[in-house]
């Protein structure tokens, strides 16, 4: 049976999800969740909900799935700790640091990979369970071919969206909340900039950022089939009846082994949609049809009421359980109850007396046991052994059933025996003293050139498409590395070509390997290659540097969503590099945007995205026929220097995109003390603001 997991952004929402079918539900704890918005649990609510899901055999996830500081990561830890005690049965996370803390606060609680890791194939899904995760949601861009792959070669289980909300980014890859608006999605305070007007070239005049909502009703037993373990409903920020709604129509149809019916789809469109719902990136359809926004419409009144009836009124019996009676002359009564988890209660009631008129029958035992109205359990069965010509009153059997169902409650509350530990940060490495080398990413082979490579930085790193294409640009002068860029995606059916290019670039004598997601590690590992960390990894606190290290890394970039305080307080106990220079990366996304304007193959011309303000903003080509938007301001510091020569670097890393090959040349002779050239318009990125 596919696992049904709802959101829960109040302990309404929480009841709502569990008295209509959900099997488990997720919710926020603290300030360290992905929904930091949503009205998120305190200590005594979270207890409340985890003893209230387990009574009713329903889990309960906490979600703490941000990217977190030093500073904060001891506090974090604690969560985890009360959550751990309290009972929580699993934890979702997306930062690396916090995956190390888990190992030593609380190793007992089981850990999943969020989506915001961005695990999209089956390398990615390996590493987590390698990281010792139990679980591993998948990015909600994969075709079911891809996801039907994964489940069939998965070690360990594997989560899918059903329905909500569609991010247009890769979930945990999307900085453009942060780098426009100063909030950050990866630290839970999304603005959702994506749901805004855009147009290109001039015009804000259309929505081609907007996805309308996922919905995969129709299509749970093909899930089940594949061996999906969960369908995850979204929207921790919704209502109860939301809730109560979507819950209730996956949850009947899951257990009936049938897809929704015309009439609930209805009702999933009336809770909530973005005009009407898409299936697109599951069915490998992509296109402009994906697309929709939310529109004014009546609050479903009727469907409402009835939705909040099913958690305000009355207890759903969700929990099976087995009876057991024994009335013998001379002996208490007694009454035994058992749940499917083979909990058993027995009680002792009054001594039966001899018959006068009526003696107690076996079936009128069964009829009082089996009345278990207002509480969350249905009595499936019961065994009553019953001698002849005793009597019993009915009210001494309807005490021992519910002096029995409350000594099952007390043991389904029972807190699981946990080991804790203490979070030790560990040993803090000294910052390099020396200024830090100078590397170069770029996007196309033509913008490495002679003139830039004369001017001896450390490191150029060539796109693996680019590189293979032009086997040439390997060479380069003493002093200076070649490195290769591996795809920040690449799904299953993509990797045999990407494990060729890497042979390819090998052999022509390239070592170094930058990747931006675990799930590009092994192939690199396996070829050969010394791993060098890309910003896709969000390295946001010392603990995740150690644990990068543990696998195996050579060297980091560190997360430009970091202020440069914090960046210096790091441990840094690899060569940590930070983007000093270029069009920062926005979103890297699975929709072509570019082919739904034109109906064309279009990203060799110029693209420019416009928003509301004017600022415009490059949408370039991404490996796999992606695209990816760039900032519409260059990020520029080389009259900074001294400000992030301080920050114990072993590189600086100058990001060309858009420039060409002159601009290259000019941009890091600047960045050398050499010449005078600065952008018309720049911003300083993040790295001087507060990101919230």
């Amino acid at each position: 049976m596919l696992e049904l997991l709802a959101p829960a952004g109040s302990m309404e929402a929480v009841a709502a999800a569990v008295q209509n079918g959900a099997d488990a539900v997720y919710l926020g704890y603290g300030d360290f969740n992905a929904r930091r918005n949503a009205k998120n649990f305190s200590e005594e609510e979270f207890a409340a909900a985890v003893s209230y899901c387990h009574v009713r055999g329903a889990k309960v996830y906490l979600t703490l799935n941000t990217l977190l500081t030093d500073r904060e990561l001891p506090a974090a830890a604690q969560v985890a700790v009360h959550a751990s005690e309290m009972g929580a049965d699993a934890v979702l996370v997306q930062d690396m640091g916090v995956v190390r803390m888990l190992r030593q606060a609380a190793p007992d609680l089981p850990v999943h990979a969020s989506t915001q890791m961005t695990v999209h194939n089956l390398d990615g899904v390996k590493m987590a369970a390698d990281l010792g995760m139990t679980r591993a949601v998948l990015s909600r861009e994969l075709s079911r071919d891809q996801i039907e792959y994964i489940c069939q070669h998965s070690p360990i289980e594997i989560e899918v969206f059903g329905h909500g909300a569609l991010c247009m980014c890769y979930s945990g890859q999307c900085f453009l909340s942060s780098v426009i608006g100063g909030r950050s999605g990866n630290r839970g305070l999304c603005a959702q900039p994506c749901r805004l007007k855009y147009g290109w070239m001039d015009k804000a005049d259309s929505y081609p950022l907007s996805l309308k909502d996922l919905s995969l009703a129709g299509h749970l037993r093909e899930l089940r089939k594949m061996g999906v373990a969960c369908v995850k409903l979204e929207g921790r920020m919704k209502r109860p009846e939301y809730v109560a709604v979507v819950t209730g129509i996956y949850s009947r149809a899951i257990k009936e082994d049938r897809e929704p019916t015309a009439e609930e789809l209805e009702q999933l469109r009336a809770a909530f949609s973005r005009q009407g719902f898409t299936q697109g990136y599951y069915l490998d359809q992509q296109g402009p049809d994906m697309f929709g926004v939310r529109e004014e419409e009546k609050e479903p009144k009727e469907l409402f009421a009835a939705a909040r009836n099913t958690y305000q009124s009355g207890e759903a019996q969700r929990v099976p359980v087995t009876f057991y009676a024994m009335i013998r002359p001379g002996e208490p009564a007694r009454v035994g109850v058992e749940d499917p988890q083979g909990r058993v209660v027995t009680v002792e009631g009054q001594v039966p007396e001899a018959a006068r008129t009526r003696p107690l029958t076996p079936e009128a035992v069964e009829t009082q046991l089996s009345r278990t109205g207002g509480t969350p359990y249905r009595c499936a069965k019961v065994r009553a052994l019953v001698e002849d010509d005793l009597s019993l009153p009915l009210a001494a059997l309807n005490a021992l059933r519910r002096e029995a169902l409350d000594g099952l409650t007390k043991q389904r509350e029972a807190l699981p025996r946990r080991r804790q530990g203490e979070y030790h940060p560990g040993a803090r490495y000294e910052n390099r003293k020396e200024p830090p080398e100078l590397t170069i990413s770029v996007r196309t082979a033509e913008q490495v050139t002679k003139e830039l490579l004369d001017l001896g930085p450390a490191m150029v790193y060539i796109p693996l498409e680019e590189l293979a294409a032009h086997p040439e640009k390997a060479q380069a002068p003493a002093g200076t590395r070649i490195g290769v860029i591996l795809p920040r995606i690449a799904w299953d059916r993509e990797m045999g070509q990407v494990e060729e290019q890497l042979r390819q670039v090998r052999d022509l004598g390239v070592t170094d390997a930058l990747v931006g997601n675990l799930g590009m590690l092994p192939v690199a590992r396996e070829l050969g290659f010394t791993l060098r960390g890309d910003f896709g990894l969000e390295v946001y606190n010392s603990q995740a540097v150690k644990e990068y290290k543990r696998l195996g890394l050579a060297s980091l970039t560190l997360s430009f969503e970091l202020k440069f305080p914090q960046i210096r307080d790091i441990s840094k106990s690899l060569d940590t590099e930070l983007i000093t220079y270029g069009r920062l990366p926005l979103m890297i996304m699975e929709n072509c945007i570019i082919k739904n304007r034109t109906s064309s193959c279009n990203c060799q011309n110029s693209n420019i995205l416009t928003d509301r303000k004017g600022a415009r903003f490059p949408v370039v080509k991404a490996p796999g026929c992606r695209n990816e938007l760039l900032n519409s301001q260059k990020l520029f510091l080389a009259d900074k220097a001294a400000d992030y020569k301080r920050l114990g670097l072993w590189a600086q890393r100058l990001l060309f995109t858009t420039e060409n090959p002159r601009e290259c040349v000019q941009v890091a002779q600047r960045y050398l003390d050499q010449g005078s050239w600065s952008p018309n318009e720049y911003t300083r990125g993040l790295y001087y603001r507060d990101v919230e």
